[in-house]
């Protein structure tokens, strides 16, 4: 994923040739687009300063394997990075439930999620929220459903 891609807060939503509906950072390229989505500003927690310390020290550790790789990390299934401080993430936690969205969970406060997170090139908040090469930063339901269109 670009970093243009990746810092994307437009989602496109057209319908392709066979009548699915798509969802895209970029525009489609017949050019018909059914909805525009801008999401910007979504309510997340700023990580406390002692998270992000740690995350610092963490990717300054993770350099050679972070610049071997060469791209952020691509996950298998819907991935919510979490931490158990995070109102909004036990909101996007209750939405997914709701929607019977099967997903993997990182929590930042421990070793292997601050790892997946920083692998995954996520930011400096939480709840993040990556699948299909979107990645939402915060949490809103339309936000979700968006991200989420394709996987259902």
């Amino acid at each position: 994923m670009s970093a243009a891609a990746e810092g994307a807060d437009t989602v496109y939503k057209s319908v392709g040739p066979d009548g699915r509906i798509i969802y895209s950072q970029e525009p489609p390229a017949g050019g018909k687009v059914a909805k525009t989505l801008n999401f910007s500003n979504l309510p997340s927690t700023p990580m406390p300063e002692s998270v992000l310390r740690y995350r610092d020290q963490l990717e300054k550790s993770m350099q050679k394997k972070l610049s071997e790789a060469g791209k952020p990390r691509e996950f298998v299934q819907p991935t919510l990075f979490t931490a158990q401080w995070c109102g909004y993430c036990r909101q996007a936690k209750a939405y997914l439930a709701e929607r019977r969205v099967r997903y993997q969970e990182y929590d930042i406060d421990t070793a292997d999620g601050m790892r997946a997170y920083i692998e995954s090139g996520s930011g400096r908040g939480v709840p993040v929220l990556l699948w299909k090469g979107q990645k939402v930063r915060g949490f809103s339901r339309s936000a979700y459903d968006a991200a989420l269109g394709a996987s259902r």
